[in-house]
């Protein structure tokens, strides 16, 4: 028996790869399984090759495993581009119709099965994939009535019949597929899981969900990928909670609508690329220096300009820091979980109205798209604070006197009004202005109201602004990384260990201000620090380096052409690098 499993589907976009991993993957987690799924996709709507590579485990994982245990196939395509990935003794589970070959050098066996012909004598080969599911069944030795509930939940609007053929495609593939290996040592039998319901989401969809527990009842958003799904989440569900959704014009347009929101008291959020926050520069830049709340959600992807829409990159590290022009306050937060992904978005919305400035959720393809096993979310742990909000009647003002909207105060944070409160009147524009907001073009004023902006975040503090798993006081090497990478760091330093290196761990959540406090103790702690990250230039590398200095311990370990990293690709660099 195993307590693991990798397995990939692939084909054709439009011919139902995504449905095949999903209806696989929802089962599996219902049974107590732990899963972490990754999409490889084309930015075409239609065509071109895509596969879903699916990690099956008893225990939590949160990263692609780096080989292959099962490859189904719907076209020669998929075995062409995936069968390196197959170790030795795993298997091909392909679609007979396509005459499938199998590479000279594959050290896979394959099986075709005529997924197409037998779903088509059932009644439409668009249940195909449902036979691809019942070969799979046959190989895991699994009962193929784990997945009748979930057929029903997909299915069964469409009627009980259409119910029915699809479970009857799906044990016409196990029966299939055990004639073919019968007699044959190529059965994969998962270990027994421990039972428990979690959660199965994405990243987008927990972003979503903690925007909503943290109070948000407005999101103005232009479709992108690949934070489209936080739009499409809360379309469904804000209106229930008084909410609304506008898709605007563009994402200029979604920036300043939800600042406008923001102004009047209500909760609110926009979610784009890297593409879209090019756009809403400026608009974050009028949310600084009107020190309006504004959440900002940036799911990083390949680039510049379109770049690579459906691949994993980390490369917005410094636009999101410094991309406005002038100097703002500004907060930067990465989670690395799904779970973190839900908390933290909650979180930003009480930064942004305590800090009364622009909060970023930074999160990457991989995070915003990978689907996963999630422990349960808590929703009382989420607190709604407001900050320096006044939303009493204010006591009268002298003649010609107006609300210090912006006034002079010790930490930086001026007290807050919404529209229309009595006595509130104050001035609101993008230009440099004094304490009642009235346009100031003063030397003094300026220098005052520059420092009381910047000194606001100076003492910014966030629970776990880094997370450390420091087993040792003196470490070999330190490894450092930031959204996604966190579960291949944590399977890379296993492998470290194992080979008798002392190896820690920080992953940074908290990447403006920089918590330089925070990581020092483990920096000093080693002779090697490994800085982790999808992008060519090293951005967290080189912050870590303005903000924490040992510029000499530092070692970029970078990639940079679309893909996650994976364990092994960790592991070995490290070792070349001590």
């Amino acid at each position: 028996m195993i307590n693991q499993l990798s397995w990939k589907v692939g084909g054709q976009q439009g011919e139902g790869i995504e449905s095949t991993g999903e209806i696989f993957c929802i089962a599996l987690n219902r049974m107590g399984y732990y899963l972490y799924g990754y999409r490889h996709f084309s930015s075409r709507i239609k065509g071109g090759h895509t596969n879903n590579k699916i990690r099956v485990s008893t225990k939590q994982t949160r990263s692609v495993s780096d080989d292959l245990d099962i490859l189904v196939a719907f076209d020669q395509e998929t075995i062409d581009v995936n069968y390196k990935e197959l170790h030795n003794g795993g298997i091909i589970i392909a679609d007979a119709k396509f005459a499938p070959v199998c590479p000279e050098n594959a050290s896979a066996a394959l099986y075709a099965v005529p997924f197409t012909d037998i779903a088509s004598e059932l009644g439409t080969s668009l249940m195909k994939n449902m036979v691809a599911i019942g070969a799979t069944c046959a190989v895991l030795e699994m009962d193929t009535i784990v997945f009748r509930e979930v057929v029903q939940e997909i299915f069964g609007r469409k009627g009980e019949q259409i119910v029915q053929k699809n479970m009857e495609a799906i044990q016409s593939g196990y029966e299939s597929m055990k004639r073919l290996i019968a007699g044959k040592p190529v059965s994969m039998v998962l270990q027994k899981a421990d039972g428990q319901k979690r959660l199965f989401m994405i990243g987008n969809d927990a972003i979503a969900l903690g925007a909503l527990a943290g109070g948000c009842r407005f999101m103005a958003a232009y479709p992108i990928t690949p934070a489209s799904e936080i739009m499409e989440y809360l379309i469904k569900k804000l209106p229930a909670f008084g909410g609304t959704v506008i898709q605007t014009e563009d994402e200029i347009a979604a920036a300043t609508m939800a600042i406008g929101a923001g102004y009047g008291g209500v909760r609110s959020i926009t979610a784009s690329a890297g593409p879209g926050l090019s756009l809403k520069m400026e608009a974050i830049g009028l949310s600084g220096m009107t020190e309006t709340p504004l959440v900002i959600v940036d799911t990083q992807r390949g680039g510049p300009s379109t770049g690579l829409p459906t691949k994993q990159e980390q490369s917005d590290l410094m636009a999101m820091i410094y991309g406005t022009h002038g100097e703002i306050p500004k907060i930067v937060i990465a989670p690395s979980t799904v779970e973190e992904a839900f908390y933290d978005t909650a979180e930003a919305m009480n930064l942004a109205e305590e800090y009364q400035c622009p909060v970023i959720v930074l999160s990457d393809l991989q995070l915003s798209l990978g689907k996963q096993t999630v422990q349960p979310l808590d929703s009382s742990k989420v607190e709604i604070r407001r900050g320096k909000l006044l939303e009493e009647d204010l006591p009268d003002l002298g003649p010609n006197e107006y609300f210090k909207r912006f006034e002079l105060t010790a930490d930086g944070i001026s007290p807050r009004v919404l529209p229309g409160t009595k006595n509130g009147i104050h001035h609101i524009t993008g230009v440099e202005h004094d304490e009642t907001g009235k346009p100031s073009e003063s030397a003094a004023n300026r220098k005052l109201q520059m420092e009381k902006r910047m000194k606001k975040i100076k003492n910014l503090s966030i629970s776990e602004p880094v997370v450390k798993n420091a087993k040792h006081k003196k470490a070999d090497i330190l490894l450092v990384g930031f959204n996604s990478t966190r579960g291949a760091i944590e399977e890379a330093m296993e492998r470290l260990e194992a080979d008798g290196i002392k190896a820690n761990h920080a992953h940074i959540r908290l990447i403006h201000p920089f918590p330089a406090d925070e990581l020092l103790p483990l920096m000093q702690a080693t002779d090697r620090i490994a800085v982790i990250e999808n992008n060519a230039t090293g951005q967290l590398s080189n912050l870590i380096k303005m903000n924490a200095g040992h510029i000499d311990k530092i070692r970029n370990i970078l990639k940079y052409d679309g893909n996650p990293f994976l364990p092994h690709e960790i592991h070995s660099q490290c070792k070349e690098l001590l």
